[in-house]
């Protein structure tokens, strides 16, 4: 029998304190159970179930088309791909901003039916109420402040964000409302700077700069699976696109030849 202790499970009091021991937080945000379990498996701390499965899945332009139902389908499909890692799922477009009651409803599905250990919701000082509902129904929140992709249009599209004095103060009623985390996106890295400092919650940044407590990126972004769209900020530790493009041309030109079954591949 091994000797060696099972990794412990992240949970939100632990991420929440990995701030004040000095540790750096890896996020990545997934929308499967393979893509889950191979996160899991490489010690990632968090596995965010985001919305903008929107565009790199169903092929949208934005986020906005994303349903709630969808967003249980896909958060049951990690949550079964998970042993360690803290899985959050977004709250999608219209779930969420009409009241604090409807938020807690929708919320509280994400938790209830799919399994998640917490929610992740955009805006800051325009949001504090329903976070606090939240926090009061004892849903974990994790806001997100910055660039909010689902006011896209409001924002006149994918922008870096540079108002200092507002982003400061949406970061802050974030946590005044009981948030355990905020990811912050597409900032000055001087700005993201400034809000961690500002902040006693953990700042998960997505082109926000280095001085944040961790970082996210989408899981097809850091392997390189989705060429249609490569942020700034989105570094490719590898270019699977094109190995799995090769495969399968690979296999195409075996059919077609007859190369491929072999008797290796056929049953007796």
């Amino acid at each position: 029998m091994s000797s060696v202790a099972p990794p412990r499970a992240m949970t939100v009091p632990e991420f929440r304190a990995a701030r004040g021991r000095g540790t750096k937080l890896a996020v990545v945000t997934a929308y499967d159970y393979t893509s889950a379990r191979l996160c899991d498996e490489a010690g990632v701390d968090c596995i965010l179930v985001g919305d903008s499965l929107g565009m790199v899945v169903q092929g949208h332009p934005t986020s906005l088309p994303v349903t709630l139902d969808e967003m249980i389908y896909h958060t049951k499909c990690v949550v079964r791909g998970v042993r360690r890692a803290l899985v959050v799922a977004d709250l999608p477009f219209l779930t969420y901003q009409v009241s604090p009651r409807q938020a807690v409803r929708n919320a509280g599905r994400l938790l209830k039916e799919a399994g998640a250990h917490a929610v992740k919701l955009e805006g800051g000082v325009r949001m504090r109420a329903t976070v606090q509902a939240c926090i009061d129904a004892g849903i974990p929140v994790m806001g997100h402040v910055g660039l909010t992709p689902q006011a896209v249009h409001q924002l006149g599209g994918f922008k870096v964000q540079r108002d200092a004095p507002a982003l400061l103060a949406d970061a802050a009623a974030v946590e005044e409302a009981g948030a355990f985390s905020v990811v912050v996106e597409s900032v000055p890295a001087d700005v993201g700077t400034r809000i961690t400092a500002a902040v006693g919650i953990p700042t998960i940044g997505i082109g926000a700069g280095a001085g944040c407590d961790g970082q996210v990126l989408v899981y097809h972004d850091l392997l390189g699976l989705y060429p249609d769209f490569k942020p700034k900020f989105a570094k490719r530790y590898a270019d699977l696109g094109t190995a799995v493009k090769q495969a399968v041309e690979a296999y195409c030109t075996e059919v077609r030849e007859g190369a491929f079954p072999t008797a290796e591949h056929s049953f007796r």
